[in-house]
């Protein structure tokens, strides 16, 4: 059979997005040498970049993506302008673009219509996407439409470029030049601006890039992205990428409490100040019959050559039947604990013994599982000496 050439995708360069890109790392490394040689680098230059990199990081993370892509909460004016002036100085677009992108990443993912298919390499969905312009004519923000319905989306749309010069560059160092004067303030355009830039792109990019190549897919196998809790540490919170991408409505991207994101930390300190409200959660029993049903797809791909087809009809329906019981079982326990919430002192020792109960057949559900699963393994073959 021949092979099908598929026609030419028209590219364009970006060159201001080239020229940015492309010009910032090299420039912030001469600046930072440069300025350290000339006056030295203090504790106000340090200050600066750690600032402006936890707002216009977590801006992107929580602003960007969480909360104007995803709609996984709420948040009041006052915290939406912060996350639009202090993304416009993370410069990767308005939250207009930027969500119009992500959405359009999130229902494509991995095929061409995706503006950062990891399919098509490391390099081109780490950045180089970016630097070109695949489609002529005027953006389509048709899968954006509520979003332009908010004054702060449009406000910061409209003077994308003015904002994020203000609060990127020239915010950082006003700051510095009002705590030294000049020094400091040199000092705080090349830390809180140029090296704080490249290191928020690089982070936000390995998302893109390294999340869909490195990691974990606890959840499903449809999609190339990956968990990868090294990550996390480096991108406020967003190296939980699989899990992003199986429930993208939740708040948080590392569900456990101690699963490192700072993004889910941030978005909970806000909903008790009252700035943040609304916080979605995917339920605990998706989660879980999600990762059942990946082991047992896993298991079964290995099982198949081991056992007949009827075997493993059995083994599906057992499954079927495994992932049933924890969703029934995992309902049960939450509605539980709601009724123990509002349940007075008569009810409450009834309730607690309910609520034990149905944590041990959640248990018990496990336990039955995994017996399923070491039934499927292929038997050990014997060793040759």
């Amino acid at each position: 059979m021949e092979d099908i050439e598929r026609p030419a995708k028209p590219f364009n360069v970006n060159w201001l997005n080239t020229a940015f890109l492309l010009g910032t790392p090299p420039l912030a490394l001469v600046g930072a040498i440069w300025h350290g040689l000339a006056y030295g680098i203090t504790w106000v230059e340090g200050m600066i970049f750690f600032v402006w990199y936890f707002a216009c990081g977590l801006s992107i993370t929580v602003g960007y993506h969480r909360l104007f892509t995803h709609r996984s909460h709420d948040a009041r004016s006052p915290l939406r302008l912060a996350y639009a002036v202090f993304g416009a100085g993370a410069f990767q677009n308005s939250i207009l673009e930027w969500s119009s992108d992500h959405r359009r990443h999130h229902k494509e993912v991995d095929h061409e219509a995706d503006p950062y298919n990891a399919s098509r390499g490391f390099w081109w969905s780490h950045f180089l996407w970016i630097l070109m312009d695949e489609h002529e004519g005027e953006p389509d923000y048709t899968n954006v439409r509520d979003l332009q319905k908010d004054w702060v989306v449009r406000f910061q749309h409209r003077f994308i470029f003015s904002i994020g010069f203000l609060s990127g560059m020239v915010a950082p160092a006003l700051l510095g030049f009002a705590i030294g004067g000049v020094g400091t303030a040199i000092g705080g355009f090349v830390w809180g601006g140029l090296v704080r830039t490249v290191f928020v792109h690089h982070g936000t990019f390995l998302i893109n890039s390294a999340a869909h190549v490195w990691g974990k897919q606890p959840y499903s196998t449809t999609n190339s992205s990956k968990d990868s809790p090294w990550l996390a540490f480096f991108t406020f919170g967003e190296g939980y990428h699989h899990f992003h991408h199986t429930y993208p409505a939740d708040y948080r991207n590392g569900y456990r409490w101690w699963q490192w994101d700072p993004s889910k930390w941030w978005i909970q300190a806000a909903s008790l100040v009252r700035l943040s409200a609304n916080l979605k959660r995917a339920p605990k029993w998706s989660i879980e019959t999600a990762k059942m049903e990946t082991r047992f797809q896993r298991a079964a791909s290995d099982a198949a050559t081991e056992h007949g087809e009827g075997q493993m009809n059995v083994f599906q329906a057992r499954s079927k039947a495994c992932c049933d019981a924890m969703r029934k079982t995992l309902r049960q326990v939450d509605a539980k604990r709601q009724q123990l919430k509002q349940a007075g002192r008569e009810k409450r020792e009834q309730l607690v013994n309910q609520l034990k109960q149905a944590k041990m057949s959640v248990k018990q559900v496990r336990a039955d599982f995994q017996l399923l699963l070491a039934e499927m393994s292929p038997a050990p073959r014997p060793s040759h000496s």
